[in-house]
């Protein structure tokens, strides 16, 4: 799920097979602009930033590998999740359901053959060996990166219009006819081609959309609730999460909802052409996919 288009500029083409009359629709072949500059800038700095937020974090985790909701979480509590060992077999439990995962998560072994008693592994966390000192540096400083970042892209996407122009949500899209027909479309691995491959289809507005306005900003302010400072000043986000480890586990469940999200759109540009979709986060030139069946889509 990586296009995105801007409307307003025009579309120059480099097909050798046929150059476009002006102010005529791009077609399948043609070298087109897509991604603004700063959705690009955005995207590379983002993508470094949550690896990174997301390792030094599995590595906090390790220091209490449970998870509760309410406003208390301690060893002998109820943990709704939680990550552990026993005896040498590790084991993953979630509410009544308990899978076994040693060598993977709870008991693993160190590069240097000791065994390890601790939820992720080395390979999974910053840093490699343990240390929640040095996680919550290395989490602390890249949650700013997070926030300004974001701040920054909510803002020059207001001025430049990018979200009224290319994810306004119309109602016609979210009709369960037109929802169905598109999931049918992404699960038989057809594709957008010619001008349609410059569109979002309402999969990927609701995908994005979900990202940018539910779990990254869930993400800062479960965050920001975990943190007793910010609690002092803005003890309203206690009551609006239901706890610090209310939203302790929210910020969990955020995170590997941006996890999940980062694994389909990783399918999905290696399945629409890994090098042609990579080139147009990098340059913001992408060639219009062709119309397999002899014509282009509109």
């Amino acid at each position: 799920m990586a296009t995105t288009v801007d409307p307003d500029i025009p579309f120059p083409s480099s097909s050798p097979a046929a150059e476009p009359v002006a102010g005529a629709e791009p077609r399948g072949g043609d070298l087109v602009k897509r991604h603004r500059l700063s959705t690009r800038i955005w995207h590379w700095i983002n993508a470094v930033t949550l690896l990174v937020m997301l390792m030094s974090g599995l590595m906090i985790f390790n220091a209490h590998p449970r998870l509760y909701w309410g406003q208390y979480g301690a060893n002998y509590d109820r943990a709704w999740f939680e990550i552990g060992s026993m005896g040498e077999r590790g084991f993953a439990r979630l509410g009544p359901l308990k899978v076994e995962t040693t060598g993977v998560l709870g008991v693993w072994k160190a590069p240097n053959g000791s065994v390890q008693h601790r939820a992720f592994p080395h390979w999974a966390t910053i840093p490699t060996n343990y240390s929640l000192a040095d996680a919550r540096i290395w989490h602390l400083a890249f949650a700013w990166v997070l926030a300004f970042g974001l701040t920054a892209y909510m803002i020059v996407s207001l001025i430049n219009r990018h979200f009224q122009k290319d994810l306004r949500i119309h109602a016609a899209e979210v009709a369960p006819g037109h929802v169905w027909h598109d999931i049918k479309e992404h699960a038989r691995l057809r594709f957008p081609t010619g001008a349609a491959a410059l569109r979002y289809n309402i999969l990927q507005k609701l995908a994005y959309c979900s990202v940018l306005f539910v779990l990254l900003p869930l993400i800062i302010f479960t965050g920001l609730t975990m943190s007793p400072a910010m609690d002092s000043g803005w003890s309203f986000l206690l009551s609006l999460f239901g706890g610090r480890q209310s939203a302790r586990s929210l910020h969990f469940l955020a995170a590997f909802g941006l996890v999940g999200f980062f694994l389909v759109h990783i399918a999905m540009v290696v399945l629409a052409g890994p090098y042609n979709e990579v080139r147009s986060m990098i340059t913001g030139r992408y060639r219009l996919p062709r119309d397999k069946t002899g014509g282009d889509a509109a």
